[in-house]
């Protein structure tokens, strides 16, 4: 397995697992390659440090004296993970909910009032209509969505 940082012309960096540097190469020669977070199609393989486990099992966690410490993490590895722990999570919650569109107000309403089947549902809402919903004890969560995320990804 292969492991590449990859980037989008958009300056996002990502990373790419790939059987082979061949499966890369043929994944970009097919324009199979986006970037999860604009979905831009100009990927390009980033230079990129080593993965090196140097450490076996038997050794303790704690570095010998002397030896040198670990690298930081670069300031925008946290970012990147957060964005990628984001993107995660939407497509997971897309994929569970049935998106109404603009009915979204009124499927919450007749689920509420038992005229429909409950289910998990997403859609547009104005802010007086989520706002009268939960005047009627109807929970609504605002969510915005990148339109990146509503595309399926490889």
């Amino acid at each position: 397995m292969k492991v590449f940082d990859l980037g989008c012309a958009q300056g996002h960096v990502f990373e790419g697992w790939f059987a082979s540097e061949d499966d890369y190469a043929q994944q970009r020669q097919r324009a199979l390659l986006t970037c999860p977070m604009c979905g831009d199609g100009q990927v390009e393989k980033k230079l990129s440090a080593p993965r090196l486990n140097l450490r076996s099992a038997a050794h303790e966690p704690h570095a010998a004296p002397g030896s040198a410490p670990e690298p930081a993490q670069a300031p925008d590895a946290t970012e990147q993970q957060m964005h990628a722990a984001y993107l995660h999570v939407m497509r997971e919650w897309m994929a569970k909910t049935e998106d109404v569109g603009q009915r979204f107000a009124s499927e919450a309403r007749a689920m509420h009032l038992g005229d429909v089947p409950e289910r998990a549902i997403r859609g547009q809402a104005s802010a007086q209509e989520a706002q009268e919903l939960a005047e009627e004890g109807i929970q609504v969560l605002r969510i915005g969505i990148p339109d990146s995320i509503k595309q399926t990804l490889q």
